[in-house]
Parts: structure tokens; C-alpha cells; sequence
């Protein structure tokens, strides 16, 4: 399906969820982010963590923009008897991945494989009120053990099989945590022209699995103000409290308040929701209870840095569809393009 009524680049969007990248693992997407950044970028490097910087040349303050570019998945563990057992890259559910396509990424190619789930016909009360983990997840490869112990090993790549659709005013596939605000970081190097401070855009590697490529990030450029992109919770559906929604689809970009990585700078935040108002970008606070954002990776690493972050917000995170409306992807671009317009470097973020 088409995007060509969207407000954004639909078709880099497509192509950044359905790119497969693991923490530590982020080449094919890292590939894709130098496509598209190197055009719109003075300057264009990548680190041994796996981060690509892209490097507008502006004044003396340093602006970091970063959002995570890996999405959660899974190592294989062990091959037994033909089937695949799985070390989790990320948090998972592991009720969800019960009857899931995935892709193997196999030394001679990438390979179809299934998550199997025994019929309800044989189950009894004690499998169905069993609890499930992810260590109990097989893949089966539809190949004879003998084939499947040539073709795979135990280190090899899994990622969820799920194509991006267009559903109603939403976007909904796999990895939108966090390739929709890579897509964003992209747009804002596109959109952001001679600005006044020199601008870092970062799609950084590893932030599934402890913010690991931020913190390093954070030590090797020495940023003025560090602002991150990333997805959070918008748990307004059905059966949950509206005290528990964090944010809500369709009222635009999240500003960050905290996490459980970080307290966000009040001076930045206040910033951001001026910056907000003026330009009649719709947005919203947000305050995550739990789960951690590159925010904290890169707010002391490399000594105290005011640091602040947008938010996309999406239902079903860390599933294999999650969902994002159009409006609020349009709203964290447009707020991540005029914070940079605005950011002179002469903003005093000490407290």
C-alpha cells in the first residue's frame, strides 16, 4: 500500500522496519541510514559499537540528536534435532511469539521459519495455565535435522517475519520501536538547513540490551545539549485505567519527563513544549514508568549534559505489531526540525 497522502517518507519507512538489524547486529540497517544521511550531512562516520554520526556543520554548540536503530530479536542458542532454541536480544513477552513467522540469518542466507504452538486439541489444563518463557521457544525450519545442523549455528540471528501495513490511521509492523524515529532523525537532516549550532544525528546500536551504544556515544562526542528520539507506551485500549495510558494515539509527540533511565531537564522540556506551542505542533507529556531510552545513555556519560526526548507514541510495543498513528510520526519530526531551528546556542540549561 502506498503513502503517498502521508506527512511523511512512507516508503523509508517501510523499508526501515521491515530491515532486519539485532543489537549488535545493525549492518543492514546501519547500511540503509548511510544512504540516506550521507546526502544531507557535512560529515558522515561510524564507530566500533556500530553508531553512524552524520554531521551538519553549524557554530560553536554542539546539538546531539540520537534514536536506537536496532530492534529486539534473538541468537540461536542451540540446534536440537532440527528445531532452533533462542536467546532473547531484548525484552520479550514470550506469550506473543507463539504462531510467528521469523527469519533465520543464516551464514549462506537467510532462512523461513515458524514458532510453533501445539494445537489447543492436546493441551490440558496444566499446559494451558503453564507459564511460558522464551527459553521454551522452538523454530521449526520445515528441513531435516541434518540439513538444518549444516545451514545454522549456534550464534546465527532470528528476527520476527512481519510486513508494515497502512491500517486505517495507524501504521502497525515490526520494529517501529525504533526505526519510526530513525526515519524522523533522517527527515530532520533533510528538513534542517544552515542552522546555527553544529549538529550531530546519531542512529545509535545496541539500546535494547542497556543503552550500550549511547553511553559510548556519550563519552566520544562532547555534545553541548543531547536531545533523544524514540518510541514509548500509549496503552490506551481497552482494560486499561486511563491513569495507565503513559500517552495516547493521535495527541501528538510525547515529551519526555522521565523514564526509568532518566529525568529529562526541566529548562530543555519547558523549551521544547514553548517551541511546541508556537508552532502549533500537538503534543503531549510523558512519563514512563518503566523502560529506559537512550536519553539516560547519553545524559552523563561524558560529564553533565541537559538532555531532553521526543517520543513517538505506540500501542503494542516490543510485539510483532506494534502500531503508530500518522499524526503523531508528523508531530515528532516537526517538533525534533524546530527545536534544532530554534537552538541558537545561546539557551542556558543549568539549574
Amino acid at each position: 500500500m502506498h503513502g503517498d497522502d502521508l506527512p511523511f517518507d512512507y516508503e523509508l519507512l517501510v523499508e526501515l522496519t521491515e530491515t532486519s538489524g539485532v543489537p549488535g547486529y545493525e549492518d543492514r540497517v546501519r547500511e540503509v541510514v548511510r544512504r540516506e544521511l550521507a546526502p544531507e550531512v557535512d560529515r558522515l562516520r561510524s564507530d566500533a559499537m556500530g553508531n553512524v554520526v552524520g554531521t551538519v556543520d553549524g557554530g560553536d554548540t554542539e546539538v546531539l540528536v540520537a534514536a536506537h536503530m536496532d530492534e529486539i530479536g534473538f541468537m540461536v542458542s542451540h540446534v536440537d534435532d532440527g528445531f532452533l532454541g533462542l536467546e532473547p536480544l531484548g525484552g520479550w513477552d514470550p506469550r506473543v511469539l507463539k504462531a510467528q513467522r521469523v527469519t533465520v540469518h543464516a551464514e549462506d542466507g537467510d532462512l523461513p521459519g515458524v514458532i510453533g504452538s501445539p494445537p489447543v486439541h492436546t493441551l490440558d489444563d496444566e499446559d494451558l495455565d503453564a507459564s511460558e518463557e522464551v527459553a521454551d521457544v522452538r523454530v521449526d525450519l520445515g528441513l531435516p535435522a541434518t540439513e538444518v545442523d549444516e545451514r545454522v549455528a549456534v550464534g546465527d540471528l532470528v528476527t520476527t517475519d512481519q510486513r508494515t501495513e497502512r491500517v486505517g490511521e495507524h501504521v502497525t509492523g515490526k520494529s517501529l520501536d525504533n526505526r519510526v524515529s530513525v526515519l524522523a532523525l533522517v527527515e530532520a537532516a533533510r528538513a534542517l538547513t544552515d542552522p546555527e549550532v553544529t549538529v550531530h544525528f546519531a542512529a545509535t546500536a545496541q539500546e535494547e540490551v542497556g543503552l550500550r551504544g549511547a553511553m559510548a556515544l556519550g563519552v566520544d562526542v562532547d555534545a553541548d545539549v543531547v536531545l533523544a528520539l524514540d518510541t514509548t507506551v500509549a496503552n490506551d485500549v481497552p482494560g486499561v485505567e486511563s491513569g495507565e495510558h503513559v500517552t495516547r494515539l493521535g495527541e501528538g509527540a510525547g515529551i519526555k519527563l522521565k523514564d526509568s533511565s532518566s529525568i529529562t531537564n526541566p529548562k530543555l522540556n519547558r523549551r521544547l513544549r514553548m517551541v511546541a506551542d508556537e508552532r502549533s505542533i500537538p503534543h503531549q507529556p510523558e512519563i514512563l514508568p518503566t523502560g529506559g531510552t537512550d536519553t539516560g545513555g547519553l545524559q552523563f556519560r561524558g560529564g553533565a549534559k541537559p538532555a531532553g526526548a521526543i517520543s513517538v507514541p505506540t500501542r503494542y510495543l516490543h510485539t510483532p505489531t506494534e502500531a503508530v498513528h500518522h499524526d503523531d510520526v508528523r508531530a515528532c519530526l516537526d517538533l525534533a526540525v524546530a527545536f534544532l531551528e530554534t537552538e541558537s546556542g545561546g539557551s542556558d540549561y543549568t539549574l
